[in-house]
């Protein structure tokens, strides 16, 4: 026997997913026949949402503070028009406090046996791989009194690379190269450097410059230029371990270390030396080695991308082996690391020997500025025991690197900002001095 009046709504009712309908509106249904009948009609002609195709394309890589756009295509092969709300889920991390919801959700419209875009654009607050989490799409009915609602998994990758915010002392630190390298002329002397050429004696040049053959055939006195050797083999040694953790300003000191480890290789690149790159801290995190001058800088910018500081100690005696494999001839050692006491003196001072035997050694560290705020502080009993730790700490800091400097290694300890054109100048002091 057929059911009829409320027996007949509610059976109808039943059919209908769990989570479709509105609690609100049961009791009223429940009375209302009509009404019933079009809020049955209205979700019967709601596209199904299993049934629609999607597929991503766009940005498969930004930098840390720039955006990305990540188009989403909607085919809709059913017979009836689908008029959804969209839900693009990310990770929080892929978008600025506050503004996930609006640049998560869309509304589409697509017509039957049509397809239509919805783009998301991201603005990463972290380095790293973000992979894209589920679509919602709820298909609303011609009514708008029911919806369907299913989701998607449609995977895509962005990769947010580091931001490379020192590129912008670059052009100064060429040009300084250039100088070096004889394009501009100026007198640049040291042992291992290669002959440019001849010009004549000003006063301030070096005596030990002058070519007394080449005086003697003529009627000034000559002296030789010099430029800097090329091919030099670069190592830099990223440390990954628990001291590159720490937060100095807004970021971690491991984030200040790969900014200046960037310029650094944007700058030995333009030099014609080789630039290779170890991540370590109890074992090796990232390893590029043997890439030309135009591929380097985009290999150690994706290989970086990924790292983050573990919490461990750093493992001084291996990170030593490990760079003496990966630099079998002399090279330039540049090792990023911290400039605390007990790390240097129990992990690093130890092995320190056998890199500075073979190779020439750099170490430059992110000093806090806010330590240097806290040395000048004054007006109250706290203030003048902040300034009191701040000496001590300060003391002991500039005490570690005499210790390193008598081991004969160059060292570069400087607030974030100021780190990546600091280690630039040391590189290039090395380099006029011939010590590469």
């Amino acid at each position: 026997m057929a059911l009829t009046g409320r027996a007949a709504l509610l059976a109808a009712l039943g059919s209908i997913p769990v989570g479709i309908l509105d609690p609100s509106w049961t009791g009223i249904l429940a009375v209302n026949a009509p009404l019933a009948a079009a809020c049955l009609c209205d979700f019967a002609l709601a596209a199904p949402v299993r049934r629609l195709g999607l597929s991503r394309s766009g940005d498969t890589s930004a930098r840390l503070g720039e955006t990305a756009d990540v188009t989403l295509t909607v085919t809709n092969p059913s017979g009836r028009p689908l008029r959804a709300q969209l839900r693009d889920a990310w990770p929080p991390s892929s978008w600025q406090p506050g503004t996930e919801v609006a640049a998560s959700r869309h509304r589409l419209t697509v017509p039957a046996g049509e397809r239509r875009r919805a783009t998301t654009r991201l603005r990463p607050t972290r380095r790293g791989d973000r992979v894209s989490d589920r679509v919602t799409i709820r298909s609303a009915g011609p009514l708008g009194l029911f919806t369907r609602q299913g989701t998607h998994r449609v995977p895509w990758t962005v990769r947010v690379l580091p931001p490379f915010t020192s590129r912008k002392h670059l052009p100064a630190k060429l040009a300084r190269l250039r100088e070096l390298d004889g394009r501009t002329s100026v007198l640049t002397r040291g042992e291992g450097t290669e002959f440019d050429s001849l010009r004549e004696y000003v006063p301030g040049d070096d005596t030990r410059s002058i070519d007394w053959r080449a005086t003697a055939r003529h009627s000034t006195v000559a002296v030789r230029t010099w430029r800097p050797e090329r091919d030099r083999h670069i190592l830099v040694v990223l440390d990954t371990g628990r001291t590159s953790a720490g937060r100095v300003g807004d970021i971690p000191r491991l984030d200040a270390s790969m900014d200046a480890a960037l310029l650094l290789a944007a700058l030995a690149s333009r030099a014609g030396d080789r630039v290779d790159l170890l991540a370590h801290d109890r074992r090796v995190r990232a390893l590029v080695q043997g890439r030309t001058a135009r591929d380097v800088l985009p290999s150690l910018v994706t290989a970086m991308a990924t790292l983050e500081p573990e919490l461990v100690e750093l493992d001084a005696r291996g990170l030593t082996s490990t760079a003496l494999r990966t630099a079998p001839r002399r090279s330039l050692i540049v090792l990023l690391t911290s400039l605390d006491t007990a790390p240097v003196e129990e992990g690093l001072l130890p092995v320190l020997a056998q890199l500075t035997q073979r190779h020439t050694v750099l170490l430059a560290s992110v000093a806090d500025p806010y330590i240097a705020r806290m040395s000048q502080a004054r007006g109250d009993v706290e203030a003048v025991y902040e300034a009191a730790a701040a000496a001590q700490a300060q003391s002991e800091r500039h005490r570690t690197a005499e210790q390193l400097r008598r081991h004969g290694v160059t060292v570069v300890d400087a607030p974030p900002d100021e780190l990546a054109p600091a280690l630039a100048d040391a590189y290039l002091a090395l380099k006029a001095a011939g010590r590469l």
